[in-house]
């Protein structure tokens, strides 16, 4: 009988004795309580009704007990559904109505809020697992058994949904394979170097792609430590350097790093890779860092639906502004986007990928599957990029994003590099805004570093003679911070609609 996910992480499990999770108040958990915790989990699960193919809706904070929870939903043959923890009441709503998932765990602090949603979404079991291992459905791990026979589970059956962002119309839940994780965490310890002497820094938050799959199974696979931190903590992160050998991370991470004072060359000198994702890492982050620390940084492209598909070499050039080469047994085109013909190199179109990463489709909509997954296999993944004479795969925004001016195509990525270099500019976002000439005003949203005397005219001057004049943006705007999500990405929906009469009022 074979568990096809959790059965590769348990063969690649080093001496049981070895800390697979260390937390920042000292709790150590072992291979062999991964294994024996996990098995806790899926009896209280099984005991709760959990049958094959039920999902498990989980809206709780970090915790190594929600990485456990994670694997015991695998062992239990059930689907893992991790909610982002700042969803609200109204959002979880929906997500319980649409998954119609057997159990539901939840924070404690939340379960007034949460259980008559629940109910009315007529979810099974309401529990609730704090951080501190506390909470209804830790009471019951605490007695159960810790053997549990995994249920047979293939490659192609379900282990997670992940629901993306929304961030325009209804969220879908990305429905992700067991070998869509399994094969994608197998080509990363490879393209990585990952052994079972790494011990990766981990702050990144659990509900994602990035920190649950990425990181948690990379090393699961690799039989490595993690040492587990809550969230972003420069102190912390500087602290654990000399403890570790890697780091995975968002480009918050290393904005807030730089600013510290303390990061120089010595205190990194014994970490081996930094890793960046989940939003574009600014080219002169990228040089900031290699200059104050001798390290460049790996970025790579990833999404809910597809887990890694490209990635900066290990050995070899990192190029910023790059996402690097697509992975061993990914296969990344550039397509027309009314034609869908593969464009040749360095022409801009829409991003497509096919591979063993590729998810199976979202969940209860089938239209919206098929409009997005090509009959070849290949995934239509809405970011427009390039690929160059090397090989290199470059992001140029999401085609939500690409910026329609008097008939000509403006992509944000290109102009916003040439403002980023204006010096005194920390970054900038650009947006489309409704205009009654151009149909769309190419419009930048700047942040200037602290001092910085800069204006709209000054702007506009540095950019005249670096791109074409439809490309220009008609205003600038500047604010202290740029919206971002969670995972550090620009929210230019947001933007969008802060400004949306800038050009009509």
């Amino acid at each position: 009988m074979s568990c096809h996910l959790y059965d590769q992480f348990r063969q690649a499990m080093p001496d049981l004795d070895k800390v697979f999770i260390e937390t920042m108040d000292g709790r150590k958990i072992t291979y062999g309580d991964v294994d024996s915790c996990s098995a806790q989990m899926a009896n209280v699960l099984t005991e709760l009704g959990v049958a094959i193919g039920d999902r498990i809706a989980v809206q709780v904070e970090k915790s190594p007990d929600a990485i456990l929870l994670y694997l015991a939903c695998i062992r239990a043959g059930a689907i893992f559904l991790p909610l982002n923890t700042a969803y609200t009441p109204a959002e979880i709503d929906y997500f319980l109505s649409d998954a119609e998932p057997r159990v539901f765990i939840c924070d404690p602090a939340h379960i007034d809020k949460l259980s008559p949603i629940a109910k009315k979404a007529k979810v099974s079991h309401t529990l609730t697992m704090g951080t501190k291992r506390d909470g209804t459905f830790l009471d019951q791990v605490k007695t159960a058994l810790p053997e549990f026979q995994s249920k047979e589970r293939g490659p192609d059956d379900l282990a997670a949904i992940l629901y993306t962002s929304g961030t325009t119309g209804r969220s879908k839940g990305a429905m992700l394979s067991h070998e869509n994780l399994a094969s994608n965490a197998r080509t990363l310890v490879t393209y990585w170097h990952f052994t079972s002497n790494d011990v990766l820094i981990h702050a990144l938050p659990i509900y994602h792609t990035h920190g649950l799959f990425v990181a948690t199974n990379v090393m699961l696979l690799s039989g490595g430590t993690i040492l587990f931190l809550p969230k972003l903590d420069t102190t912390q992160i500087l602290r654990l350097m000399n403890r570790a050998t890697c780091m995975m991370g968002v480009p918050t991470f290393y904005t807030r790093l730089l600013e510290t004072p303390e990061l120089n060359k010595d205190i990194t000198r014994h970490m081996r890779l930094f890793i960046s994702g989940s939003a574009p890492l600014l080219a002169e982050t990228h040089r900031e860092w290699r200059a104050r620390t001798g390290h460049a940084i790996l970025e790579r492209y990833g999404m809910t639906e597809t887990n890694m598909n490209t990635s900066n070499p290990y050995e070899g050039d990192r190029i910023a502004g790059t996402v690097g080469f697509p992975l061993p047994g990914v296969e990344v085109r550039i397509t027309d986007q009314e034609s869908a013909k593969t464009l040749p190199q360095n022409e801009i179109g829409m991003i497509e990928v096919r591979g063993p990463n590729v998810f199976k489709g979202y969940w209860r909509m089938p239209e919206k599957t098929a409009e997005e997954l090509r009959a070849d296999g290949f995934f239509i993944t809405g970011d427009l990029g390039k690929i160059d004479d090397k090989g290199y795969v470059h992001i140029l925004g999401r085609n939500k994003d690409l910026v329609i001016t008097g008939g000509f195509n403006v992509y944000p990525a290109e102009v916003e590099a040439e403002i980023d270099a204006i010096e005194g500019v920390v970054e900038s976002a650009i947006i489309g805004l409704p205009h009654k000439d151009f149909g769309e005003g190419v419009t930048a949203v700047i942040v200037k570093k602290k001092g910085a005397d800069l204006n709209e005219k000054q702007i506009i001057t540095a950019l005249e003679n670096r791109i074409a004049k439809f490309k220009l943006p008609k205003r600038i705007l500047f604010l202290d911070d740029l919206p971002r999500n969670t995972m550090g990405k620009v929210q230019k929906n947001l933007l969008r609609e802060t400004y949306k009469d800038l050009y009509t009022a």
